[in-house]
Protein backbone atom coordinates (compact mmCIF):
# COMPACT_ATOMS: atom_id res chain seq x y z
CA UNK A 1 0.00 0.00 0.00
CA UNK A 2 3.19 2.12 0.33
CA UNK A 3 4.04 2.17 -2.84
CA UNK A 4 0.49 5.06 -3.65
CA UNK A 5 1.95 7.46 -0.73
CA UNK A 6 4.82 10.11 -1.37
CA UNK A 7 6.58 8.54 -4.41
CA UNK A 8 10.12 9.37 -5.04
CA UNK A 9 9.09 10.59 -8.22
CA UNK A 10 6.99 13.91 -6.81
CA UNK A 11 9.58 14.82 -4.05
CA UNK A 12 10.69 17.92 -5.62
CA UNK A 13 7.00 18.73 -6.85
CA UNK A 14 5.89 18.40 -3.41
CA UNK A 15 8.71 20.32 -1.80
CA UNK A 16 7.99 23.20 -4.40
CA UNK A 17 4.20 23.21 -3.76
CA UNK A 18 5.30 23.66 0.01
CA UNK A 19 7.38 26.57 -0.25
CA UNK A 20 4.96 28.61 -2.49
CA UNK A 21 1.47 27.87 -0.03
CA UNK A 22 -1.01 30.52 -1.29
CA UNK A 23 -1.74 32.89 1.95
CA UNK A 24 -4.97 31.05 2.67
CA UNK A 25 -2.65 27.46 2.57
CA UNK A 26 -0.13 29.56 5.09
CA UNK A 27 -2.79 30.45 7.71
CA UNK A 28 -4.37 27.05 7.56
CA UNK A 29 -0.89 25.34 8.38
CA UNK A 30 -0.27 27.85 11.23
CA UNK A 31 -3.07 26.10 12.41
CA UNK A 32 -2.81 21.88 11.39
CA UNK A 33 1.12 22.05 12.48
CA UNK A 34 2.18 20.46 14.98
CA UNK A 35 -0.71 18.90 16.30
CA UNK A 36 -2.82 21.30 17.37
CA UNK A 37 -6.17 20.68 15.65
CA UNK A 38 -7.11 18.21 19.01
CA UNK A 39 -3.65 16.36 18.48
CA UNK A 40 -4.33 15.23 15.16
CA UNK A 41 -0.94 15.44 12.99
CA UNK A 42 -1.08 16.83 9.57
CA UNK A 43 1.30 17.00 6.98
CA UNK A 44 1.09 19.84 3.58
CA UNK A 45 1.21 18.41 0.29
CA UNK A 46 0.99 15.07 0.68
CA UNK A 47 0.93 12.63 -2.38
CA UNK A 48 -0.94 9.73 -3.29
CA UNK A 49 -0.49 8.29 -6.62
CA UNK A 50 -0.19 10.81 -8.85
CA UNK A 51 -1.77 13.35 -7.02
CA UNK A 52 -0.83 16.01 -3.96
CA UNK A 53 -3.54 17.08 -1.20
CA UNK A 54 -3.01 20.08 0.26
CA UNK A 55 -3.59 18.65 4.09
CA UNK A 56 -3.94 15.04 4.98
CA UNK A 57 -4.25 13.56 8.36
CA UNK A 58 -3.01 9.84 7.96
CA UNK A 59 -4.19 8.67 11.29
CA UNK A 60 -7.81 9.30 10.12
CA UNK A 61 -7.44 9.88 5.95
CA UNK A 62 -8.60 12.95 6.48
CA UNK A 63 -7.76 15.32 3.54
CA UNK A 64 -8.11 18.99 3.59
CA UNK A 65 -8.38 21.01 0.14
CA UNK A 66 -8.16 24.64 -0.26
CA UNK A 67 -9.46 26.27 -3.49
CA UNK A 68 -8.56 29.14 -4.81
CA UNK A 69 -9.88 31.03 -7.98
CA UNK A 70 -9.06 28.71 -10.30
CA UNK A 71 -11.08 25.98 -9.05
CA UNK A 72 -14.05 27.27 -10.19
CA UNK A 73 -13.26 26.70 -13.59
CA UNK A 74 -15.90 24.58 -14.92
CA UNK A 75 -13.31 22.51 -16.68
CA UNK A 76 -11.43 22.45 -13.44
CA UNK A 77 -14.37 21.53 -11.13
CA UNK A 78 -14.96 18.85 -12.98
CA UNK A 79 -11.12 17.37 -12.72
CA UNK A 80 -11.25 18.36 -9.01
CA UNK A 81 -14.89 16.26 -8.91
CA UNK A 82 -12.76 13.01 -10.39
CA UNK A 83 -9.82 13.71 -8.26
CA UNK A 84 -11.33 13.55 -5.49
CA UNK A 85 -13.64 10.37 -6.40
CA UNK A 86 -10.37 8.67 -7.12
CA UNK A 87 -8.52 9.08 -4.17
CA UNK A 88 -11.45 8.40 -2.10
CA UNK A 89 -11.35 5.18 -3.25
CA UNK A 90 -8.22 5.14 -1.01
CA UNK A 91 -11.03 5.58 1.52
CA UNK A 92 -9.91 8.80 2.40
CA UNK A 93 -13.01 11.75 3.37
CA UNK A 94 -12.36 15.58 2.22
CA UNK A 95 -12.95 18.78 2.86
CA UNK A 96 -12.89 21.54 0.75
CA UNK A 97 -12.93 25.42 1.54
CA UNK A 98 -12.00 28.17 -0.75
CA UNK A 99 -9.62 30.67 -0.06
CA UNK A 100 -12.22 33.40 1.04
CA UNK A 101 -13.17 31.13 3.67
CA UNK A 102 -9.87 30.44 5.11
CA UNK A 103 -9.19 34.14 5.37
CA UNK A 104 -12.29 36.07 6.12
CA UNK A 105 -14.27 32.80 8.51
CA UNK A 106 -11.39 31.08 10.57
CA UNK A 107 -12.81 30.36 12.98
CA UNK A 108 -15.55 29.01 11.21
CA UNK A 109 -13.16 26.72 9.27
CA UNK A 110 -11.17 25.35 11.91
CA UNK A 111 -14.47 24.49 13.97
CA UNK A 112 -16.15 22.68 11.24
CA UNK A 113 -12.60 20.84 11.16
CA UNK A 114 -12.76 19.71 14.78
CA UNK A 115 -16.51 18.57 14.75
CA UNK A 116 -15.35 16.64 11.61
CA UNK A 117 -12.32 14.88 13.68
CA UNK A 118 -14.46 14.49 16.35
CA UNK A 119 -17.04 12.77 14.62
CA UNK A 120 -14.76 10.55 12.92
CA UNK A 121 -12.51 9.64 15.96
CA UNK A 122 -16.28 9.21 17.60
CA UNK A 123 -17.11 6.94 14.73
CA UNK A 124 -20.12 8.81 13.96
CA UNK A 125 -21.45 9.15 10.57
CA UNK A 126 -20.62 11.80 8.70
Amino acid sequence: MTEHYNKKSQTEKRRLLRKHLSKAEAVMWKHLSRKQMLGCKFRRQYGVDQFVIDFYCPELKLAIEIDGDTHFRTDTREYDKDRQEYLENFGIEFMRFTNLEVLNNLSGVLETIADKIERMESGQPP
